[in-house]
């Protein structure tokens, strides 16, 4: 199919069927509006921002008291307050049904299987909150996590929030040092950990750096029974209990849950920390709420009882927006190890068995499915499934077409984009416009999106910053110890006053959709030209010969070169017609500017616990910089192949 011909068009009875749709009618009734499309709903939705979040909060149905004000302070950025007289309590809106129908379902790969009903889950979060309190934890304590992705975490995050405790979380893959610099800085009073884990079939010991984490933070662990012997755990880790010991002397009631201001602090989310200690980010019980109930509810068009699934860690902000979807009356879907375990079928398996409504995943999973000549279009029944996201890293156009041609041609494919910082979307799909090959369908509603160019000004048909000029409910609270703000106006504020700068190069399209063309901080300058990473990678990563690229711009001769290292597939050799064919490939798809000066061979691209990849880090290795926090990554041994490279002294 062609570029001027969109992959995938919403029907009518799609679109009027969507939350969205029914959502746009009800603001119409309500405030006497016209509004008849998405463009015209995201245009209301910024310009009466009050009205709009105000909507959100009834069409939703939020549990709490919403207060008259919805926003104070609104034309300045860091001062802006949404909801001001508010009260509600995040983990009340997530336990929102009862009964014996299925809350949460778990696949740990191939090895354990779990269901939770709603009132299994409730019960869990009663006994765990009692427990909690009999520790003394209260409002503002920190919780802290290393946990799978598995049914306990919810359960133990939504105990924490409930009596208005912070939660923070990563994955056990993290090594002791990786654990410390994240949860050393927020002092939690209480170190939840798993007995072990599964990962590619193999069972994962942690007994040692369980013991040593909790020894270091000095805070009472509780260890969760998963892979291996939790009493083994327990018995090696200084002041800890398993989950059944801690919980044994309490019987599950009616969950409490304290009444907590809007901006009361929710979850502490960690940078990536690949340029020094991780930011410790902190975000609110009210906006994260609001935000992610309008993406699930309004841009997923999640409806109570489908199942929704997402493929992420503990580790990554994707995990934050999954639970989310128990507030729009979702099943979960968990999983937890390798995606290719026992090989490449599995996720698609259980999409077919559960019968998923919306698939999650990462733009290298997809990459990865092609890569590994995978066809689920003819190999499993995913006729449930309405909606594929993708992100981490932008979906190339050829991903955006093997969706259609090798899972499923009748789908939407929502490509997202946001972060860690706003734990959520800055741009992604929406159910009322057509998808295009390689584009974001669109902005979030109520955030006023725009791209910036070194001027200051807004444009379109090129590239520049992605920016938000409108305060929106998801922004940070702060920063933990960060007083007086000083980190967190550097991190978004300092190139824009009083206007969001998110760190994404990106560019409208002419069908008002986005391309985010890789992180600005990569962007590489030959000639003063600026041009995405991404690009590149969107022409190199389809040869066959190519399984993963990293580009960086390389300080040389007062200029800046353009160096990529490709990690070629099994078999493959960079021959000089290789290198000649992915040149040729680069400069026809891309453009002359694109073409790398050099391209070398590695064995391995060093990545973060989430996937993506580090080109920061390379770049720092090649100009003989120290990386600061290799901790940050999954496999920093790789840095190595990149120090005192001979093929970049000439």
């Amino acid at each position: 199919m062609g570029d001027n011909q969109p992959l995938w068009t919403p029907s009518d009875e799609f679109r009027r069927q969507s939350p969205m749709f029914v959502f746009m009618e009800d603001c119409n009734r309500r405030f006497g509006l016209s509004l008849s499309d998405f463009g015209s709903l995201h245009a209301w939705s910024i310009t009466d921002r009050e009205t709009f979040w105000t909507a959100v909060w009834d069409f939703c149905g939020i549990k709490g008291k919403r207060g008259e004000r919805a926003l104070i302070n609104g034309d300045l950025m860091l001062e802006a307050r949404f909801f001001p007289d508010a009260e509600l309590n995040f983990a009340e809106n997530l336990l929102s049904k009862n009964g014996e129908g299925d809350a949460l379902v778990f696949w740990g790969e191939d090895k354990v299987r779990d269901r939770w009903s709603w009132d299994r889950l409730s019960a869990m979060v009663s006994r765990l909150q009692q427990a909690f309190r009999a520790l003394g934890i209260g409002k503002a304590d920190r919780v802290a996590a290393m946990m799978p992705n598995m049914p306990e975490t919810i359960a133990c995050m939504l105990a924490a929030a409930s009596i208005g405790a912070i939660w923070s979380s990563c994955s056990p893959d993290f090594g002791e040092q990786g654990v410390l610099d994240r949860f050393g800085q927020i002092e939690p009073k209480l170190f939840i950990a798993c007995s072990g884990y599964w990962y590619g079939g193999k069972l994962q010991d942690v007994t040692a750096k369980v013991g040593a984490i909790a020894q270091r933070l000095g805070a009472p662990a509780v260890i969760i029974p998963y892979a291996g012997d939790a009493d083994v755990v327990a018995a090696a880790t200084p002041n800890a209990k398993t989950l059944t010991a801690f919980i044994a002397p309490f019987e599950a009631k009616a969950v409490e849950f304290v009444p907590l201001p809007f901006s009361h602090p929710l979850f502490i989310l960690f940078s990536s920390g690949t340029t020094g200690v991780p930011k410790c980010i902190v975000h609110s019980t009210g906006g994260a709420l609001l935000q992610l109930i309008k993406e699930h509810r309004l841009h997923c068009g999640v409806i109570p009882g489908e199942k929704v699934f997402y493929f992420t860690t503990c580790g990554w902000m994707m995990w934050n927006w999954l639970v989310t979807g128990l507030a729009a009356g979702a099943t979960l879907c968990l999983y937890d190890g390798s995606p290719f375990a026992p090989d490449g079928n599995i996720l698609f398996d259980y999409a077919q068995e559960e019968k998923f409504a919306l698939f999650g995943t990462s733009a290298k999973y997809i990459d990865a499915v092609r890569k590994g000549g995978l066809t689920p279009k003819t190999s499993h029944n995913l006729s449930s499934l309405r909606l594929m996201t993708s992100t981490g890293s932008p979906l190339s156009p050829e991903g955006f077409s093997f969706v259609y041609e090798g899972i499923k041609d009748d789908i939407q494919l929502a490509s997202i984009s946001g972060g860690t910082d706003i734990v959520s979307c800055f741009v992604l799909g929406n159910p009322l416009q057509p998808v295009w090959r390689g584009e974001i369908q669109g902005p979030g509603l109520g955030l006023a999106v725009d791209v910036w160019n070194e001027d200051d000004q807004p444009v379109r048909g090129e590239k520049g910053e992605l920016v938000c000029t409108k305060a929106f409910p998801s922004m940070p609270v702060m920063f933990w110890n960060d007083p007086d703000r000083v980190k967190y106006h550097a991190a978004y504020f300092e190139r824009f006053d009083n206007v969001w700068c998110h760190g994404d190069f990106a560019e409208w399209t002419e069908h008002d959709g986005l391309i985010i063309h890789g992180r600005s901080d990569a962007t590489l300058n030959p000639g003063g030209v600026r041009i995405g990473t991404a690009e590149i990678y969107n022409q190199v990563e389809q040869m066959p010969e190519v399984l993963e690229a990293l580009c960086i711009g390389q300080d040389w001769d007062d200029d800046v070169r353009v160096v990529l290292f490709v990690r070629l597939a099994v078999g493959a050799v960079l021959t000089e017609d290789l290198v000649k064919a992915m040149k040729t490939r680069i400069r026809t798809g891309a453009s002359p500017r694109h073409v790398p000066a050099k391209i070398i061979a590695v064995t391995d691209i060093p990545r973060t616990k989430s996937g993506k990849i580090v080109e920061l880090a390379v770049r720092d290795v090649v100009h003989g910089r120290p990386v600061k926090n290799k901790e940050a990554l999954a496999n920093p041994e790789a840095l190595d192949l990149f120090a005192g490279l001979d093929e970049l002294k000439n």
